[in-house]
């Protein structure tokens, strides 16, 4: 299985993880030129922005730990993007989460960090 197999089939874990918790799926692998957002779902009130990240092993450290600021400040812009064309607006209330998931062995687990991390606002003009 190559690696954006491997991507959508535990993005399709996830969707189904968060649909049972009661989150409403809006549009997955949302890319633009910037980049590209796994996952952007309701949950209650907020419009949430999720970054998924799978790991096998520990070997290169923890899933979440993998959304680093810079990829952090990627789905910021790119959801400021989805925001501008969807006429969403800057009051409306958004999150950031990522989903870990970790197949360690026979047991494959789903962790939600929800609002993982804060807003990073782009370059003033």
């Amino acid at each position: 299985m190559n690696k954006r197999n491997t991507g959508n089939s535990y993005e399709d874990l996830a969707c189904e993880y968060l649909e049972g918790a009661g989150c409403r799926l809006i549009k997955r692998n949302f890319s633009c030129r910037i980049g590209e957002i796994d996952i952007i779902f309701k949950d209650k009130d907020y419009l949430v922005f999720a970054e998924v990240k799978y790991r096998s092993s520990e070997d290169y450290g923890r899933a979440e730990e993998a959304v680093n600021y810079t990829k952090q400040k990627k789905i910021c812009r790119v959801s400021d993007f989805y925001r501008y064309i969807n006429k969403i607006g800057e009051y409306d209330p958004v999150r950031f989460d990522v989903i870990a998931v970790e197949n360690m062995g026979e047991k494959t687990t789903v962790h939600w960090y929800q609002n993982a991390f804060d807003y990073i606002p782009g370059r003033k003009k």
